[in-house]
C-alpha cells in the first residue's frame, strides 16, 4: 500500500465559479466551499477520480477556455502555464469561467 499527501492549502480566499460543458452547453456553479468534481457530480456530470489530492492526474480535464487556480502536484510547471488542462479535483478557476472539452 502507498499513502500519498499533498500539502495543505488555505481554501479561506476562494470564490466560486462556473464551468460550461463545451459539448452540451450544461452551466455548472462551482460554490465557494466544493470541489469542481464534487459540482461536476451533483450536476450528473461523471469524472474519474482517485487521490482527490491532485497527486495522480485521474481526473484530468480539457480546458478549452478560461484561467486556472492550479493545486495539483500532477501538472509540470510548463503544462500548468499552458492553462490547457485541470485537475477538478483540487485545482479552481481564477476567471468566472472554465469551459471544459467533455
Amino acid at each position: 500500500k502507498e499513502h500519498f499527501s499533498a500539502p495543505t492549502i488555505d481554501t479561506n480566499e476562494d470564490g466560486s465559479f462556473t464551468i460550461k460543458v463545451q459539448k452540451t452547453g450544461q452551466l455548472i456553479h462551482v460554490a465557494q466551499d466544493q470541489t469542481a468534481v464534487q459540482a461536476l457530480e451533483a450536476a450528473g456530470v461523471s469524472i474519474p477520480v482517485s487521490c482527490e489530492q491532485g497527486i495522480c492526474g485521474t481526473c484530468l480535464v480539457k480546458v478549452v477556455e478560461g484561467e486556472i487556480d492550479h493545486r495539483d502536484m500532477y501538472l509540470t510547471e510548463e503544462e500548468q502555464a499552458a492553462q490547457d488542462q485541470f485537475t477538478p479535483c483540487c485545482s479552481r478557476a481564477k476567471s468566472k469561467m472554465l469551459v471544459i472539452d467533455l
